[in-house]
């Protein structure tokens, strides 16, 4: 989604650009400045776009990293449980079935 806003905003761009330049009221070189300007505004802004969705990505992967080590944690927890669960209920069976012999 990121990517389709991302190219929605460069046609855009670049249209403006090209109705700028048709409809321009100023001289060439005011023109070119202008053009230069803008662009470099627009750099700037992608600049900075840049870096929020870099600071967001992180963000997530943290969350992520976090809920992972969570998540294992808890399925260790659940195995070792069952893995004593399954030794108390076979000792249990070993013991009943040696004392009727």
């Amino acid at each position: 989604m990121a990517s389709s806003s991302f190219s929605c905003f460069c046609l855009g761009l670049g249209v403006g650009a090209a109705v700028g330049l048709l409809l321009a009221p100023k001289a060439g070189e005011d023109l070119v400045g202008d053009l230069r300007e803008r662009a470099g505004e627009g750099r700037e802004y992608l600049r900075e776009r840049g870096g929020e969705l870099r600071t967001q990505a992180d963000r997530v992967v943290e969350r992520g990293r976090g809920t992972l080590s969570a998540r294992r944690d808890q399925l260790q927890t659940a195995l070792d449980a069952g893995r004593r669960a399954y030794r108390e209920a076979a000792q249990g069976e070993w013991d009943l079935n040696s004392g009727s012999v």
